[in-house]
């Protein structure tokens, strides 16, 4: 049983809970919102196999990732130290790669059956890059930063390339609007790779001191905490008002109970964010902003489930 524990915190299983969510949300909230004729069952199935496919590859990103900072984290978090504590190094590699595989075989069946090759080829992308993310781009200037944001983006905007398997179907037959699909697609997936990268760069404020001791070129080290900052706080205020600006359209289209929820949850949220930025100085002053920062995703994803509702 704690071993079952100890592989259930290697694999960050609260994220993974976050992707499966994220992937069910805007498939049966968004997409299903702009299907006249109730959704499209006869594709669940695949589709169940595709959240499966996002979630294995994501969790052998986790135990390469510890497998490879290891020593970093002795000196970050010793305390939530997995690998070689509690699970062996060789078998962190061996479910790194069963995982992997998996992953990548699901991700050939999907495509296989719809027809769309995209996510087979993305998708071992992503297994790559994880890899090297982890080996190499982690420790880089921004690299590694851009790299997770990208990857939190291919989350939502895979689902596009698997629901647009029938978009002929869609236009043809269920007046199915395609432009306005691909529109909220992107809304959401640039939300998730802003969120996402905001995040990154404060975990790198928050790891400052491990990263400095193994050499590693993160911009806090290598542009210094104040600049780093500047960064941030430049991304944040992009966010505050991109979605400020998508909020005016939805309360003018008569979609207030989203604009409202979007304000309280998320908005004013960032905006407190912005705030404390400046005000944080130790390493547990950037862990409380990080945690904020995953309620806000949550937000978001859970700001899906008014497409219910209006259609």
């Amino acid at each position: 049983m704690k071993l079952a524990f100890a592989f259930l915190r290697l694999i960050r299983w609260p994220n993974l809970v976050f992707i499966a969510l994220t992937q069910g949300l805007f498939y049966f909230c968004v997409f299903n919102s702009f299907i006249l004729q109730g959704g499209y069952q006869n594709k669940n199935i695949l589709f169940y196999l595709l959240v499966l496919a996002s979630v294995v590859i994501a969790a052998a990103g986790y135990i390469i990732n510890d497998y490879f900072d290891l020593q970093i984290d002795a000196v970050n978090k010793p305390d939530k130290i997995v690998v070689d504590k509690l699970v062996k190094r060789r078998w962190a590699i061996v479910w790194h790669l069963v995982l992997s595989f998996f992953g990548i075989l699901l991700s050939f069946y999907i495509s296989y059956k719809i027809g769309k090759w995209i996510i087979f080829i993305i998708n071992i992308m992503c297994v790559v890059f994880l890899w090297f993310y982890s080996t190499t781009f982690k420790k880089k200037l921004l690299a590694g930063n851009i790299i997770i944001a990208a990857l939190t983006a291919w989350v939502i905007v895979v689902i596009y390339f698997f629901a647009g398997a029938d978009i002929i179907v869609w236009q043809h037959t269920l007046n199915f609007d395609v432009r306005k699909f691909f529109k909220f697609c992107i809304l959401y997936a640039g939300f998730a790779f802003i969120v996402s990268l905001i995040r990154e760069v404060v975990k790198d404020l928050e790891d400052v001191d491990g990263d400095a001791k193994y050499a590693c070129r993160t911009m806090p080290i290598v542009w210094g905490v104040p600049a780093t900052k500047v960064f941030t706080g430049v991304w944040l205020i992009v966010c505050i008002a991109s979605l400020a600006i998508v909020q005016l359209y939805a309360w003018q289209s008569g979609w207030w109970m989203i604009a409202f929820y979007c304000m309280l949850f998320i908005i004013l949220p960032l905006a407190y964010i912005l705030k404390k930025l400046y005000r944080a100085v130790r390493p547990g002053d950037y862990h409380q902003l990080s945690n904020l920062i995953k309620f806000i995703m949550l937000a978001g994803i859970l700001s899906m489930l008014f497409f219910n509702f209006i259609g």
